[in-house]
Parts: C-alpha cells; sequence; structure tokens
C-alpha cells in the first residue's frame, strides 16, 4: 500500500507535463491516492485532459483561481464526488511578464496587485473553500510551491519573489487558522524548473545552472523529487508538521 492509499487529492496548476503540479499528481496516484485535476482555459485543457486520463483523475472543471464562483463550483463537484477532501496542491502563479523583464522598481502597481492576487491569496481562497471538505474527513493537507526568491533577492525573480514571500507568509497563518480541524498547510521551495510559468523569466538558465555548479549535490533538481517530497508532506508521514517551507532544491538554499 502506498503512503496516500484512500485519500482524495485536488491538483490545481497542472498545465502540461513538464509541470511540477503534474510530478506531484503522478507521484500521488502511484502512492494510492484518487486525484481530481482542474483547467484554466480550452487551451489548458487540451493539455490536461490527457494527462488526467493518463493516471485515471477525474477532471474537476474548469478553475481560474481569480474566480470565486468558479472555485465554490469545483469544490462543490468534489463533495458531491467524494463526500470530501483529503488533499490539496496549489500550483499557481502569475506575474505579467513586462514585470518580469524589466526593473523591479518599475513594477506597475496593477501589476503588483495582480501577482500576489494570482499567486498567494489564490491559497487562502482555496483553502477557505476546501476546509470544510477537510473538516469532514477529519483533517486533510495542503501543499503549495514555492521558491528561494521569496527570501532572497533574485535577479529578474522581481515581483514573483515578493508574491512567493507572501505566499509563505499565507502558508504560516493558515496553519494557525486550519490547525484545529487538523489540517496542515506546508510550502515547497523547488530548485528552477523548466515549465512553462519559468519560461516568462529573463535569463532563466543562468539561474538553473548555477544551481547545478554550486548546489551541495551538484546537479539539478528533479521534478520527481518535488512530487515525492510533496507526497511524503501530504501523507500522515508528516502528521506533525505544518506552516513550514521545506526546500527541495539539491541543497542550493544553504550555500552562501
Amino acid at each position: 500500500m502506498g503512503i496516500a492509499e484512500g485519500k482524495r487529492a485536488l491538483i490545481v496548476g497542472v498545465a502540461n507535463d513538464k509541470s511540477l503540479a503534474w510530478s506531484i499528481a503522478r507521484e500521488l496516484h502511484a502512492q494510492g491516492a484518487a486525484i481530481a485535476m482542474t483547467y484554466q482555459g480550452e487551451v489548458l485543457e487540451k493539455r490536461v485532459r490527457p494527462l488526467a486520463a493518463e493516471i485515471g483523475a477525474q477532471v474537476a472543471g474548469e478553475l481560474d483561481v481569480g474566480n470565486d464562483e468558479q472555485i465554490d463550483r469545483v469544490m462543490a463537484g468534489l463533495k458531491g464526488l467524494w463526500g470530501g477532501l483529503d488533499m490539496l496542491v496549489h500550483a499557481v502563479a502569475y506575474a505579467d511578464r513586462e514585470d518580469l523583464r524589466d526593473r523591479f522598481l518599475n513594477v506597475s502597481r496593477p501589476g503588483f496587485g495582480r501577482a500576489l492576487e494570482i499567486s498567494a491569496y489564490s491559497l487562502v481562497a482555496l483553502a477557505r473553500a476546501a476546509e470544510p471538505l477537510m473538516e469532514s474527513r477529519g483533517g486533510g493537507a495542503i501543499v503549495t510551491l514555492s521558491y528561494l526568491g521569496a527570501v532572497r533577492a533574485i535577479p529578474n525573480y522581481n515581483v514573483m519573489g515578493v508574491a512567493k514571500a507572501a505566499l509563505e507568509a499565507c502558508v504560516r497563518y493558515l496553519a494557525l487558522d486550519l490547525g484545529p480541524k487538523n489540517i496542515r498547510v506546508n510550502a515547497l521551495s523547488a530548485a528552477p524548473a523548466r515549465t512553462l510559468a519559468s519560461s516568462a523569466i529573463r535569463d532563466f538558465h543562468t539561474m538553473a545552472h548555477e544551481v547545478g555548479e554550486r548546489a551541495p549535490l551538484k546537479r539539478a533538481m528533479r521534478p520527481e523529487e518535488v512530487g515525492k517530497m510533496a507526497a511524503v508532506m501530504l501523507s500522515d508521514f508528516s502528521s506533525g508538521v505544518t506552516g513550514q517551507t521545506v526546500y527541495v532544491d539539491v541543497g542550493y538554499n544553504i550555500i552562501g
């Protein structure tokens, strides 16, 4: 039996087969969880549905995390399908491309607000909607994805670093609020990965190359390593861990 046997998991943020969210979905499936996935818009639906079919996952419908009605609709559908929810994966981030390509000093007011709404507040909105479904199951676990730019100034990461800092703060406050319901909330801080989101970051290849050169393990992070750690953090194997940011970055964060 896998460590997620009998659990029900919602994965938000799968964009394609390079997504870290997809690595998490595959690992949870391998560990015995029933999976539901969402998509945003027709273009991503065409990518997500074949992936869902590959692991026998449910497609829970369209979900724009900036739309509360869609969030409620997805959660209502899962309540009807499963009766409750054990695991939630939040793998959503967004910043306007121009706000990642220019100096942080020049970030626009609307761009700043949009980045924080989609990348950080969306975790709060999803956790609030998932709370009753997890409570009905006696508790649950939530994992989101962060990056070292939340705690260090990383060239070209700009407003996304500020959004990830807010996200990690949200993790701590949500852990405090949801702990009495036996719902744990944690973040995984992954090394740079070649995903659809990272393609918007200027000179991304330099960021990724430096990790492989300087990290203690002297190699790049493998996406499946994020999937495996997420499965542990979402399972009862980490029942005493909440409000934490766990680094899955081949040790790069410890380097001075």
